[in-house]
């Protein structure tokens, strides 16, 4: 079956979109891997499938990771999906209300050609990230090859834990950030954030995607990121995220409020595959 798609990243973290509103798609996992895979397909960090919305919203979409499981958000993605259905004639607005299993996501295409989104409100409670614990806390602490690191855990719709470093380029994210992904305290596995706060205003940041590994960018991590420095009192409520792809602007004016990040989305080519 051939598939007609569109390459597009947010800061280096790429994806492939496809349309399944005026085009018949059904793609096993193992499809969704050889889609992903940088050799032997088109190469991404995740896939995101365009749908017909279920409600009230304009559109939905599914997020798959390269390793075929499916997740519930993707902030650089949503920035991309806005970008993709305007340009490709599928609305005429600027503004968009779409379905994810994380829940609902409002992403706007900006005069200056950047892409503002509603990331709805965090969550802080253990069983709605979901992770083990008996209450909740500021700060959690686990054991990661016999040491106890402290972290910050909260779901924008998927799952963070985000722990400060005093650089970000001195962590051993491939190893550590496997291990935190799968801590059998996350039952669904977790996006593993390394944060440094350059001041109240910047950080800098590294992510360990669930399902993907470390990538360029991750849209729901800066917006974790800035959430977790800010409940600590460690950053004020606007902040430049710097990932190794680019950066960000992510504000939050605390309890109850959505997360608003800004940020680019690029499309490289369109193209058709045989799966």
């Amino acid at each position: 079956m051939k598939y007609k798609f569109t390459k597009m990243h947010g800061l280096g973290n790429d994806f492939v979109l496809i349309d399944c509103v005026n085009q018949s798609v059904q793609l096993s996992p193992e499809q969704l891997r050889l889609l992903a895979n940088r050799h032997l397909g088109v190469g991404c960090d995740q896939i995101l499938l365009v749908e017909k919305a279920k409600g009230n919203a304009d559109f939905r979409y599914r997020i798959f990771n390269s390793d075929g499981s499916e997740a519930e958000q993707c902030g650089n993605g949503a920035r991309c999906f806005v970008r993709y259905v305007y340009d490709q004639g599928m609305t005429q607005k600027k503004e968009i209300r779409v379905e994810t299993l994380g829940g609902l996501i409002i992403p706007k295409l900006e005069s200056n050609g950047e892409v503002t989104v509603n990331m709805g409100a965090p969550k802080f409670e253990p069983q709605e990230i979901p992770f083990i614990a008996e209450k909740r806390m500021l700060t959690y602490s686990l054991d990661i090859d016999d040491k106890q690191i402290e972290f910050s855990i909260l779901s924008m719709g998927n799952p963070h834990a985000v722990q400060v470093v005093e650089s970000i380029h001195h962590v051993p994210i491939l190893v550590e950030g496997a291990q935190i992904e799968g801590h059998p305290r996350f039952p669904q596995h977790v996006n593993a954030g390394y944060m440094q706060v350059v001041n109240r205003n910047h950080i800098n940041l590294r992510v360990y995607e669930r399902g993907t590994g470390e990538t360029l960018s991750c849209g729901t991590g800066a917006c974790a990121a800035v959430v977790a420095g800010i409940t600590r009192g460690l950053l004020s409520s606007t902040v430049k995220v710097s990932t190794t792809g680019g950066s960000l602007t992510v504000r939050w004016e605390g309890k109850n409020h959505p997360v608003w990040m800004t940020g680019p989305a690029i499309s490289i080519f369109n193209g058709e595959i045989e799966l």
